[in-house]
């Protein structure tokens, strides 16, 4: 906001600091993986082929939830205790977890984990389908960052695939199985969510599971390290794989904040099988497909509806309306959503403001610009289509007046469609959108370093108009650029 008024950014902030719960501690003695395996239809064939290959000394936890009956006891624990030399068992409420065991959900219940334990919650009944796997990769991302490897094996519909974005996005791993699962579908979507680093059958999983475990050290900060993590931030060949992602694709991620980048490189060397930065650097000049491998891993595409409520409910409440209130006859209502991802967080703020001026004869125009630099997200952003783990943040009266059902998978309707413009942009590089009276920046900042940031809030600022409203997210701040904004 360009003026003397008193700013949302601050009032958003005082209203979220207050509402929020203390963080989590993370148990950092003996750091270990945790290996969390979700599963449906087909998945107690898959992950027996698994667990049959699995060494039962890898030092890693393991934790499997697969989709079961609420009303019968489930046999998993006593069948699976029969293919692994692990120590397997049914999960007890606040279970402290350990290396080379394996913890089975019990029936009726979802778990997330807690500094190290597992909690077990009474299963919801008001969710419209079950999404015990995104529960828990979400719970273990939170606390456990880069210590995470989630793995989709068989199962129907979509859980899990939220779960490994927030896994993937906190640094972890992420698998799923390919065509031999049984049941396609919660795959299937995962991988087409472009958030997997593998795609494999059981037992290739199991060998790429133990070749990590066989590589991994304790780092000086206490967290779990992969060898090929060992990357100086000055190293020559970090240097040559930035020119050549600078040449290639036209992005220059030295400005990228760089234990970001080395985990993701970490993730690409391991599953290219080199071992060092020199080798890898080697491979791309080679290589024009891993260099799209790797500049599609290191795009952050991160995102979901109506992605904290308290936000949207401000919006809602007190900005858009203010917003909405034309000085002059047909003025438009321009809004930017710079780093739009998949195109969830537009179309939530194009929801809000077809409900608000839903009564209001006199509508007044609003076109909402929306960019990311990548283009295969803002292709999803334009078709609009989502699974229907993607729902969850929105309630069913609004799913049935802005979406309709197709097949497993929900399309935005065209009143929404109509109010977004999505288009490839790179806001270090291309000319901003003017006259802007909203741009919802949220968690972009953070991936940057100072120079960046200061470069991106500067092209934010150009973009609004005097007197308008930039928001950003919870953990981020204008900073230097602080006194070009009250």
């Amino acid at each position: 906001m360009k003026s003397s008024e008193i700013t949302f950014k601050k009032k958003l902030i005082k209203k979220v600091s207050k509402n929020t719960s203390p963080p989590v501690k993370e148990n950092k003695k003996n750091p270990f993986t945790v290996v969390a395996i979700g599963a449906s239809a087909g998945g107690l064939e898959a992950v027996t082929q698994l667990l049959r290959y699995i060494p039962a000394d890898t030092g890693m936890a393991f934790i499997y939830v697969q989709h079961l009956s609420p009303n019968h006891k489930s046999f998993l624990t006593s069948i699976l205790s029969k293919i692994t030399k692990m120590k397997v068992q049914e999960i007890q409420n606040m279970e402290h977890m350990a290396p080379n065991n394996l913890y089975v959900i019990p029936n009726n219940k979802e778990i997330k984990v807690i500094d190290g334990h597992i909690q077990l919650l009474l299963r919801r009944k008001s969710i419209r389908t079950n999404l015990s796997i995104d529960f828990l990769f979400s719970s273990l991302a939170e606390t456990h960052k880069e210590n995470v490897i989630g793995v989709i094996l068989s199962g129907s519909a979509n859980d899990g695939t939220l779960g490994l974005k927030a896994i993937k996005d906190a640094g972890g791993k992420t698998f799923a199985q390919d065509d031999s699962a049984q049941a396609l579908s919660m795959p299937k979507s995962a991988i087409a969510s472009g958030v997997v680093d593998y795609v494999l059958s059981p037992k290739e999983i199991a060998a790429e599971l133990s070749r990590l475990s066989m590589n991994s050290y304790v780092g000086a900060d206490g967290k779990l390290m992969f060898k090929a993590d060992a990357v100086s931030d000055d190293d020559y060949g970090l240097k040559i794989i930035f020119e050549l992602l600078h040449k290639k694709r036209g992005v220059d991620f030295s400005h990228y904040k760089i234990p970001t980048i080395k985990r993701r490189l970490n993730n690409r060397m391991l599953q290219s099988g080199v071992k060092t930065i020199k080798e890898y650097a080697d491979l791309l000049i080679k290589d024009n497909k891993a260099i799209d491998l790797l500049y599609k891993d290191l795009l952050i595409n991160v995102t979901s509806f109506f992605r904290d409520t308290e936000v949207f409910g401000y919006l809602k409440t007190s900005l858009l309306p203010k917003l909405l209130k034309p000085k002059i006859s047909n003025e438009e209502l321009r809004i930017w959503v710079p780093a739009c991802s998949t195109g969830e967080e537009a179309h939530s703020i194009a929801m809000l403001i077809i409900e608000l001026q839903y009564d209001n004869p006199s509508k007044m125009p609003v076109r909402i610009f929306a960019t990311d630099l990548s283009e295969q997200a803002i292709r999803v952003a334009r078709m609009g289509e989502y699974p229907e783990s993607s729902m969850k943040g929105i309630s069913r009266k609004n799913i049935e007046r802005f979406f309709t059902k197709k097949g497993d998978n929900y399309c935005i309707s065209k009143e929404v469609r109509e109010m977004c413009v999505f288009a490839p942009h790179n806001i270090l590089r291309d000319p901003p959108f003017l006259h802007i009276d909203f741009i919802s920046c949220r968690n972009l900042l953070i991936y940057f370093d100072l120079v960046a940031q200061k470069k991106i809030l500067a092209t934010l600022h150009y973009a609004l108009d005097e007197g308008k409203y930039l928001m950003l997210g919870k953990s981020e701040t204008t900073g230097v650029s602080s006194p070009f904004f009250t």
